[in-house]
């Protein structure tokens, strides 16, 4: 008997047995929309999307890099006030103005980034969680902002031919986001770049060691995760036709890093399944509603308790190769 193709078959199998779930989880998804007609769960199912996206973006920083940020609905309130600005006050064609929300957020990031990637550990998540509140208190306060009451009226642009303000193409669009986006930080993770950021995640000191540039991919890593938190804004910022500071308060940038910690840090598929649990959980406890949210923390306790990598963390062949 041939033990090298027992050996092979097994791999060969378990890919595709994920393969066939993926396309099991995509059929269903598309077919969504067709299923139910509620509006209640097309919305949620949207933002639920929205969460995957950011989550996505922020597992960069956090689960690739290990740079652990509390501000990251700065970059996500960026982007969706860049796109307001630019498409109500300069009247910028949507998909300029779409660009411009990444690259800018990103530009920030870079700035910010330069700034404080030197620092470590508590010093970081405390320079970080800062950053996060000036930039809301700044858009409460400047004329350009709109100030408390923020920005109104933002144009659902076509996409396609379809337009942004019916929300099954919302859901479409999101959702397409969110495969292009999986797709491109599932190979960014197992890419050289993705080697050194788990290199500089595991131990700083010995990466500075073996010659990587840890300030460089330290900038690359925030700035990637910053230009999707600006894209999902400008996106969030069209599906809500309006825009104010108290969207981007200190609870989103909780939130978003909640779905990272409890999906599993590092891990593709864990933090879209956190992304979905940290909207779908509270919205399945409204039946009980003064509680959920307390039923929803003791939750969060005793998941870090008995599963602390999370609910789908990343694979140990990675770490190993690490």
């Amino acid at each position: 008997m041939n033990t090298g193709n027992v050996r092979s078959a097994g791999p060969g199998r378990g890919r595709l047995a994920r393969t066939a779930g993926v396309v099991l989880l995509l059929a269903a998804a598309v077919a969504l929309p067709f299923v139910s007609s509620s509006p209640y769960v097309l919305d949620v199912a949207i933002l639920m999307l929205f969460y995957m996206c950011l989550a996505l973006g922020l597992n960069v920083v956090v689960g690739y890099a290990g740079l652990l940020d509390l501000g990251y609905a700065a970059y996500f309130a960026v982007g969706a006030y860049t796109l307001g600005i630019l498409t109500r006050t300069f009247h910028v064609n949507f998909w300029q103005a779409l660009a411009a929300a990444g690259l800018f957020a990103m530009l920030l990031g870079l700035l910010i980034g330069m700034t404080v990637l030197r620092l470590r550990s508590d010093y970081l998540t405390m320079v970080t969680l800062g950053f996060g509140e000036i930039i809301r208190i700044t858009a409460n306060n400047l004329k350009i902002t709109g100030g408390p009451t923020g920005i109104f009226g933002i144009m659902a642009p076509k996409v396609f031919g379809l337009s942004l303000g019916q929300p099954r193409n919302m859901y479409f669009v999101m959702l397409v986001l969110v495969v292009l986006t999986t797709v491109a930080m599932a190979h960014l993770g197992n890419s050289r770049v993705g080697r050194a950021w788990a290199c500089l995640r595991e131990d700083q000191d010995a990466a500075e060691a073996m010659g990587i540039n840890t300030l460089g991919y330290k900038l690359l890593a925030y700035m990637t995760g910053t230009f999707w938190g600006g894209l999902t804004g400008a996106f969030f910022a069209v599906k809500m036709t309006a825009v104010s500071p108290n969207s981007f308060s200190f609870m989103q940038s909780v939130t978003v890093l909640m779905a990272v910690v409890m999906g599993g840090m590092g891990s593709v598929p864990g933090v879209i399944l956190g992304g979905a649990l940290v909207i779908l959980l509270p919205e399945l406890l409204r039946n009980v509603a003064d509680w959920r949210y307390l039923v929803f923390g003791a939750a969060l306790v005793l998941l870090m308790l008995f599963r602390p990598v999370g609910l789908w963390p990343a694979r140990s062949g990675r770490e190993r190769e690490v």
